[in-house]
């Protein structure tokens, strides 16, 4: 039922949402300046600009107040109008809001200047950029498929998510330590997430899961990969060689020797080259996604998407544009999918506990730029 009260409410809502660039462009006009007026002192500008230069004088244009009011009062009568069409044909306010929305698809994302990322690269042969897209295709493909189940933890009844961020916290200095590459640590990870999935266990043998994922991850990642001997002092002595290894074929059996992950580490690198990232945001960039790792709930997201919000962060920090042509033709996310996730990692980081500070401890060392505690936004 449409009280005056709702078409009141209405006309306040959709009066300027039902009016089309142009309309809004005469608004402009209505209070800013007289078109007729103009046309009026035409000749005089004409006049004034070819005489001398000492008998040039400043005219400034009379403003009409009745034509004002009267062209407003014409524009509160159209949008009078719509109201009235609006409540006739429901319909025709989306057809109408569509209008407005539209235009959002012509910003900078869309109508920028693309780049071949790949171009200065063509000599290089490490960096096969003849089958680069290819790959990172398949890698769009396959995440799909290695990235562990969200809600994997509700089966579980002796861990629980808490206790899967102490690990992974516990991981991470263990990771620093023994100085491994980024990707050892990312595959460590999804290797811990998709036995978990896949097996219930203990809660005494969690940290045996976690360290023998980061022996399996180091064996295909690092050159020389640490010593059961060093693995056994980092644990304290709670486990000794042999269940380290009997832990290691069971996980392996479990994932079926797949052990070939496209982690967030992996589009990280490919997105900050799309993005022209500088030290600077690829060391914010950095930051953030190792930070994803511990927060169980950010496991809803592929890989692809939290290294995409990584990067518009980082990128919205050194107030750059928060995603590029560019980084749309690589990524083939548009900016409106990105904004989403980048906000969530950004509340997860606000709302981490004092129990997890490794990756905090990591970044605040010079050597990662000292971007620990910055202050984020999107």
């Amino acid at each position: 039922m449409w009280t005056v009260k709702r078409i009141r409410s209405h006309f306040l809502h959709w009066k300027l949402t039902f009016l089309s660039f142009d309309q809004i462009h005469l608004l402009q006009d209505v209070t800013n300046r007289v078109p007729k007026q103009q046309n009026k002192n035409k000749d005089a500008e004409k006049r004034i600009a070819s005489a001398p230069t000492d008998d040039r004088v400043i005219i400034r244009p009379r403003t009409n107040h009745n034509d004002v009011e009267a062209r407003a009062q014409d524009k509160i009568s159209e949008a009078t109008v719509l109201i009235h069409m609006v409540i006739q044909n429901p319909g025709f306010a989306a057809s109408r809001r569509n209008e407005v929305v539209e235009p959002k698809l012509r910003g900078y994302q869309h109508t920028g200047r693309t780049d071949d990322i790949d171009a200065r690269d063509a000599d290089d042969v490490l960096s096969a950029t003849s089958y680069v897209n290819d790959m990172y295709e398949y890698h769009r493909s396959k995440e799909i498929v290695t990235s562990p189940s969200p809600s994997y933890m509700d089966k579980h009844t002796s861990v629980n998510s808490r206790m899967r961020e102490i690990l992974i916290d516990w991981l991470v200095d263990v990771h620093y330590k023994f100085k491994m590459v980024p990707e050892t640590l990312y595959l460590c990870v999804n290797v811990i997430d998709r036995f978990l999935e896949r097996q219930t266990i203990a809660r005494d043998k969690l940290q045996l899961v976690g360290v023998t994922a980061l022996l399996l991850a180091s064996k295909y990642e690092e050159i020389y990969p640490p010593s059961l001997s060093d693995l056994v002092h980092i644990c304290d002595g709670a486990y000794n060689d042999r269940e380290i290894l009997k832990m290691e074929v069971s996980i392996l059996k479990t994932l079926k020797y797949n052990m070939t992950v496209p982690s967030a580490h992996v589009f990280l690198v490919r997105y900050l080259k799309a993005g022209h990232a500088s030290r600077r945001i690829v060391q914010y960039a950095s930051y953030i996604l190792d930070s994803t790792l511990q927060h169980y709930g950010l496991l809803e997201y592929l890989p692809s998407q939290l290294a995409a919000a990584a990067v518009m962060i980082a990128r919205a920090k050194e107030q750059r544009h928060t995603w590029s042509p560019t980084l749309l033709k690589y990524t083939s996310y548009v900016e409106e999918d990105v904004i989403p996730v980048a906000r969530t990692i950004l509340s997860c980081m606000k709302g981490r506990g004092n129990h997890v500070d490794a990756v905090e401890r990591r970044y605040a060392h010079t050597r990662f730029g000292a971007v620990a505690g910055t202050e984020f936004y999107i």
